[in-house]
């Protein structure tokens, strides 16, 4: 077993989203294993949760945006020899990279809120992305753009 510092343990991730003329879109991209996931990582020194999930959204996805400091839940999952807690946030997506860092291994894709809720691993982050038309409406005023 190794010896990992405790701050990796503690992670943030974002539920990226756009309103166009179809509604409201998630975004997803696949794991390493195949999985369709939401962007996360371990939260950064000097960073808050939020500003760290925005900075894992651009680095894993390609997307970037405006992401609330309203915390949409949590959620766990065991590596590195322990348990990793994951704060989940909101996210705006205002800008989409044609490359980006992870792009050689990374696909993602736009799906509809319930197609994305039924592809995503995870059941809690299912319910969170269900979530997302109300937080939509009153976080972000229901408009495609929100201060920073």
């Amino acid at each position: 077993m190794f010896n990992y510092p405790s701050d990796i343990f503690n992670q943030s991730a974002v539920i990226p989203f756009k309103n166009d003329k179809k509604g409201i879109k998630i975004l997803l991209i696949k794991s390493r294993n195949g999985k369709w996931i939401i962007p996360k990582g371990i939260i950064e020194k000097g960073l808050t949760p939020h500003e760290s999930a925005r900075k894992e959204a651009i680095e894993e996805a390609g997307v970037d945006g405006v992401v609330s400091d309203l915390l949409i839940g949590e959620y766990k999952y065991d590596k590195w020899g322990g348990t990793c807690n994951v704060k989940v946030y909101p996210m705006l997506v205002n800008e989409e990279l044609s490359s980006w860092e992870e792009d050689f291994f990374r696909i993602r894709k736009w799906f509809s809120l319930e197609k994305a809720a039924m592809k995503i691993s995870k059941p809690e982050i299912a319910d969170y992305i269900k979530l997302i038309p109300e937080i939509f409406s009153k976080e972000f005023n229901g408009t495609t753009r929100a201060a920073q």
